[in-house]
């Protein structure tokens, strides 16, 4: 157990405590373990976060047998161009002033750093190896896994047995993962999810040992008067530009406009002013018991991709081609089927027309006559919505797809005497067949990837320079899985990218 620091020479506290607090402190004292009185019920929980430093980072310098605070590392795809953005960046730099998500030419070329090209199928194993170390102390019922670097674990019902507070819990459960991995993580420890989330974000950072601490009279004392709000979860700086507008600076602000007239904050929020309402005052009611019993009404599939160059109108018809087939795929293996897909696309943000004007998305949403995942029903339907919506003189660099899905069992045919097209079926029987033989063609061509990897099969147009397919069937997210692939290595090859599998940058 860990060993009880506290002074018996501290100052009392300048506040008092508060009956609606989430959490009661039976001591009033200014100590440096504040979590010490806290009491914990089933109407008081206590909650803690794990944040793993730089995890992508942290993983790479591990793996080359480094200093995770002390390397300067970054991690990015050099086969992207000095444009790319860097996945991660070590502690090290961050001191520098690199911003964790700078561009690789925004890094000074003053300062010698190492490249290491993101292999996001190893993060993963390392993310699940932490999990595991999670479980060693908690129940899965505990635990919810917010990404791949941050845990949130309601530990109320775990003090007592352990015979630590939610601080020394908090460092043992840090320690567990450092001596595993090596990897350095920071925690925040509140009273509610949200309180947990904001000590992490904001006061765990300013702190020696990487703990922020707050229940709800800390959140007012400490962060109430707190600028920029962007710091805060939930506020990006689309909210907090509205939000200033209306003369709102600090959480103080937004919860003194609530008390006085809270019709304003709805009128320009909606609903969402409940929640910012809530958080301003350091309120979550959301619990834990709440995000396991959460099931959603409907589900949906989408993809997206943000292409590396200029775009032509015939080379995106080919990424959209194979996007729409890879949606199909999924929902086949999913068992699911959908009637509706919704695609958009946008252009080059360079682009200007002849009166000077940027080029808007464009996009269309498609029908088929009954729910299918049959890729030969929805890519010359989808194809067809393209060439109608989308501008040709324009550069395409990012395209999108979506649709609502229903599990196969829970679909009911009509049958029809026409085809999908509209056309009088000469042949229904033959159709439902073609139909049959197509699901049948979708499970064997997943059963081949699933055994011998997704490059496995492959279509003519995939192999085109414009296509992207075999790139992503070996990138995790978006990004590279770290996995090896001769055919994505000859493809480069033959389209003059070869893969840069050095580890030193500039």
């Amino acid at each position: 157990m860990l060993s009880d620091n506290l002074s018996a020479n501290e100052p009392a506290s300048s506040h008092a405590a508060c009956r609606n607090r989430a959490i009661y402190t039976k001591n009033t004292s200014v100590y440096e373990d504040p979590t010490r009185f806290w009491g914990h019920d089933e109407t008081h929980r206590v909650y803690i976060i794990i944040d793993l430093k730089s995890f992508y980072a942290s993983v790479e310098c591990v793996e080359r047998g480094l200093d995770p605070m002390t390397a300067k590392l970054v991690v990015a795809d050099p086969t992207r161009g000095e444009g790319t953005i860097c996945l991660a960046v070590s502690p090290a730099l961050k001191k520098m002033g690199v911003k964790n998500r700078a561009r690789i030419y925004e890094i000074p070329k003053t300062i010698d750093y190492i490249t290491a090209p993101p292999q996001m199928a190893h993060y993963e194993e390392c993310s699940a190896q932490i999990y595991e170390v999670y479980l060693q102390y908690f129940s899965r019922e505990d635990i919810h896994v917010y990404s791949c670097d941050e845990c949130f674990i309601d530990v109320t019902d775990y003090l007592d047995m352990y015979e630590m507070t939610p601080k020394q819990l908090g460092t043992e459960v840090m320690n567990a993962v450092l001596d595993r991995t090596g990897i350095r993580s920071t925690c925040g420890i509140g009273t509610n999810l949200y309180l947990a989330k904001i000590a992490l974000d904001i006061t765990a950072k300013k702190s020696p040992d990487y703990i922020g601490i707050l229940d709800e009279d800390r959140y007012r004392e400490l962060l109430w008067d707190h600028r920029p709000l962007t710091d805060f979860w939930m506020i990006a700086r689309g909210r907090s530009r509205r939000l200033a507008s209306m003369g709102l600076f600090t959480m103080h602000d937004i919860s003194r406009a609530a008390m006085i007239n809270d019709d304003l904050l709805y009128k320009a929020f909606g609903i969402d002013a409940e929640i910012l309402i809530d958080h301003s005052f350091g309120v979550e009611t959301v619990g834990m018991k709440d995000i396991k019993d959460y099931r959603p009404k409907g589900h949906s599939l989408s993809l997206g991709q943000v292409l590396l160059r200029n775009y032509s109108f015939e080379e995106a018809l080919v990424i959209i081609k194979e996007m729409t087939d890879q949606l199909c795929l999924q929902m086949a293996d999913r068992h699911v089927m959908t009637d509706t897909i919704t695609f958009f696309v946008s252009y080059s943000h360079d682009f200007r027309d002849e009166d000077g004007l940027p080029a808007f998305y464009t996009g269309g949403t498609v029908h088929a006559r009954s729910h299918t995942s049959s890729d030969e029903v929805w890519r010359p339907l989808v194809a067809e919505a393209y060439r109608k919506t989308t501008r040709q003189d324009a550069p395409v660099r990012r395209i999108g797809l979506s649709c609502p899905i229903r599990p196969e069992e829970n679909i009911h045919y009509q049958f029809s005497l026409f085809d999908e097209n509209g056309d009088l079926s000469s042949d229904l029987e033959r159709d439902l067949k073609r139909q049959d033989a197509g699901r049948k063609l979708q499970g064997s061509v997943l059963s081949l990837k699933n055994r011998y990897g997704k490059n496995a099969v492959l279509k003519g147009m995939n192999l085109l320079s414009a296509g992207t397919m075999m790139e992503r069937n070996c990138q995790i997210g978006g990004h590279r899985s770290g996995t090896e692939d001769r055919c994505l290595s000859e493809k480069l090859a033959r389209d003059g990218r070869i893969p840069d599998t050095g580890q030193n940058g500039a």
